[in-house]
């Protein structure tokens, strides 16, 4: 085994010591909940433990968003380079008091609710695991707000699209963060579209809780079956280095090349002995990082004798890129980055679908019957062509509008008069025309079949 594989284990953000001595990581909490404190050694049983912590009566169940932008030059469109990015963080820590995360002398993020920078310089919100939808939007707005206040000065604006449509890969600098640049040596060793994951994506997704290990497997199942309706209802990246790609999220194309081992749509969630102890087997038996059960047991090779920590296997677990992935929540991972309206829709459509228990039996009763190979399918051809992707006796837009009802359903039973933040994802359900198609017809019109209006229409 290589030392660069080892480096994706150890975490390399900075720490802090607490009066008693433990290491508190400080850049990379959970969205939806405090890191955990941590450096005893760890066994198997640990792991599946860490797990089920997340487990949490109802009332306590919280909603995180996350969201990634591209930052630009407004007189160039060009990406932001380092430099000015360092710039921003530094200005919006000083104007808005933020806690700066730093590695080594450079800064990387900022600390509250966590801004953070992705690979390629996409500038990431980690949002705060908040109980209703207007609380989580409000949020987003705040953070929009600051972000601009300072970037406007700067002559940066910032692109809500899921892939990045003008730009080739080598235009695109990758940010001082050390374990990016392990990732940028091992990526191209698992599949032949990993440094454009990195570099050339952006995503929303919201995080969500459980309140037992039945719950989460149900909630898995469910979720993993609609994720490509998920990812149809928010295609939005259609362009590539100024072209139209073929694809209507190019974003969601670019996962099924990048490890297939520890991407995709996990067929053995669906299986009966599927649990806690399931998932943890597969994060420590992946092929060609077989590295896990040598560090539990101290003998990795280029780390002798050193035992995990929680906070390895925190770090080791984001290094799994499922359409749905488990922590001590459930990460919903199949939608493009999009406009702003489109922040707000995406946690509004799996809270309605995952947080009432009628609407989640419900998907459950819809999908029973759905087949790997059908969901694979799905996975596989909806990327290219969205709603209008055939499923059994029609198109998957007419799956889209069942289960567009049941996830207001569900919000409506919340209380919390939440059912508007859906009102985006109506207007796809109801005419079976994805975002990207929006913009696909635009580019092939008003745009004069140029991609450099995009940066104006989906500016935030």
């Amino acid at each position: 085994m290589k030392a660069a594989s080892c480096s994706l284990l150890k975490t390399s953000h900075s720490v802090k010591r607490t009066k008693r001595g433990h290491q508190l990581i400080v850049a990379a909490s959970p969205p939806t909940e405090e890191p955990v404190i941590a450096n005893e050694p760890l066994r198997r049983e640990d792991l599946i433990a860490y797990l089920a912590s997340g487990c949490k009566s109802k009332d306590k169940w919280r909603i995180g968003t996350e969201h990634e932008k591209f930052g630009f030059e407004v007189n160039t469109l060009r990406p932001m380079k380092y430099d000015q990015i360092a710039e921003l963080l530094n200005s919006i820590a000083e104007r808005f008091e933020w806690e700066k995360v730093m590695e080594g002398d450079k800064i990387i993020g900022l600390k509250q609710t966590l801004h953070s920078l992705e690979p390629g310089g996409q500038f990431e919100l980690s949002g705060a695991p908040l109980e209703t939808l207007h609380q989580t939007c409000g949020e987003v707005n705040s953070h929009l707000y600051q972000v601009k206040a300072v970037a406007e000065e700067m002559g940066i604006g910032f692109l809500g699209i899921g892939f990045e449509p003008k730009w080739r890969r080598e235009d695109i600098p990758i940010m001082p963060k050390g374990r990016y640049n392990i990732m940028r040596n091992y990526m191209p060793k698992v599949g032949s579209l990993g440094l454009d994951m990195m570099l050339r994506t952006c995503t929303v997704q919201v995080n969500l809780d459980f309140s037992s290990e039945a719950d989460m497997i149900r909630k898995f199942r469910a979720s993993l079956a609609l994720q490509p309706i998920a990812t149809a209802l928010f295609a939005n990246s259609p362009f590539t280095e100024g072209k139209p790609n073929g694809f209507l999220s190019m974003r969601s194309h670019r996962w099924t090349d990048t490890g297939k081992d520890r991407t995709g749509m996990l067929p053995f969630v669906f299986d009966d002995s599927f649990g806690f102890e399931q998932y943890v087997d597969y994060v420590l038996c992946l092929p060609k990082q077989r590295i896990c059960p040598q560090f539990l047991a101290g003998k990795l090779p280029c780390l002798p004798g050193e035992l995990p920590t929680y906070n390895d296997w925190e770090n080791h677990l984001t290094t799994i890129f499922p359409e749905v992935r488990l922590k001590r929540y459930l990460e919903m991972r199949g939608a493009d980055g999009g406009p702003w309206r489109g922040l707000c829709a995406l946690p509004a459509f799996w809270v309605g679908l995952l947080y009432d228990e009628d609407v989640l039996q419900a998907i459950l009763d819809l999908t029973a019957d759905w087949t790997h190979a059908e969901r694979e399918m799905l996975r596989n051809k909806v990327p290219v062509t969205g709603l209008k992707t055939p499923f059994r006796d029609g198109f998957l837009k007419h799956v889209a509008e069942d289960v567009l009802k049941l996830a207001k359903d569900g919000l409506e039973r919340r209380g919390y008069k939440e059912v508007g933040f859906l009102n985006a994802v109506g207007e796809v359900v109801r005419t079976g025309v994805t975002p990207a198609e929006n913009l696909l017809d635009m580019y092939n019109g008003e745009w004069g079949q140029s991609v450099d209006p995009v940066f104006q229409e989906l500016l935030y």
